[in-house]
């Protein structure tokens, strides 16, 4: 299979470039698998400092890729898009994400992840679980309520109302909006050279500290939601709107993504 997942290594920064534009960067299962082993990777290079992760100056990701996530849909709680969540959850050094238009579903979760999201003002954030039939993902029925509250985080997640750019940084899901794609890339390798520049070995215990205190609650959300992830995708809500999503996909373009 053509590598999907573009990786650079310069000066101490890994970055991760999403790269499937025919598809809007829709992330298949084999996708999932070479992000996690990449991500994993970097974490043990003593040459890596910071892992950047885009999907270029147009488009972050639509999303799973519908065809492949029917056709071979999470049964278990090892699953590629599962084990990437462990992995970034546990991950060591510092995470940028450059957001440059669409980060739909897990597009959108991963963000909360992140020590630094940067985005386009033309951003989509948008997590449409509910609406298909599904439930969050990525701890972000423990994350975004804590960050949000309960009443912007159930617009999010569930009424799937989207932001842009401007609105996802007044919104705290974001740092800073960008005019366009190259100025959000530029900004992302500057943050990048300011993680570097500080004594790494207070960098990451400061980091740890920021994180430990959550973590079991959040592998604990982890496991339930991914849990009843797999036990939604069995019932017929989600498949009657699953299905009625890649029918409308199909009758317009080949199937792109911007699933859960």
């Amino acid at each position: 299979m053509t590598d999907l997942i573009k990786h650079e290594q310069r000066d101490g920064v890994l970055t991760l470039t999403i790269d499937r534009p025919d598809k809007l960067n829709a992330l298949n299962n084999a996708m999932y698998t070479q992000l996690a082993e990449l991500l994993l990777a970097a974490d043990e290079d003593p040459q890596t400092g910071v892992i950047i992760l885009t999907g270029g100056p147009a488009c972050f990701t639509s999303g799973n890729d519908l065809v492949d996530f029917l056709q071979n849909p999470p049964t278990h709680l090892d699953a590629p898009a599962f084990r990437l969540m462990k992995v970034v959850t546990r991950l060591q050094k510092p995470l940028i994400a450059a957001v440059c238009g669409a980060a739909i579903g897990i597009g959108t979760t991963l963000l909360l992840h992140c020590d630094q999201v940067l985005v386009t003002r033309n951003a989509k954030l948008r997590m449409p679980f509910v609406n298909i039939g599904l439930c969050p993902e990525f701890g972000a029925s423990l994350l975004l309520p804590r960050r949000l509250g309960h009443a912007r985080a159930a617009s999010l997640l569930l009424l799937g109302n989207g932001l842009d750019g401007n609105e996802a940084v007044n919104w705290g899901i974001a740092n800073e909006a960008f005019d366009d794609g190259e100025q959000c890339l530029a900004a992302a390798r500057k943050i990048a050279q300011r993680f570097l520049a500080l004594p790494q070995e207070a960098l990451r215990q400061s980091r740890k500290l920021m994180k430990q205190a959550t973590l079991p609650e959040l592998e604990a959300t982890l496991r339930e939601e991914n849990t009843l992830f797999i036990q939604r995708l069995n019932t017929d809500e989600a498949k009657t709107a699953l299905n009625a999503l890649l029918n409308r996909s199909t009758d317009k373009n080949p199937p792109k993504g911007n699933q859960p």
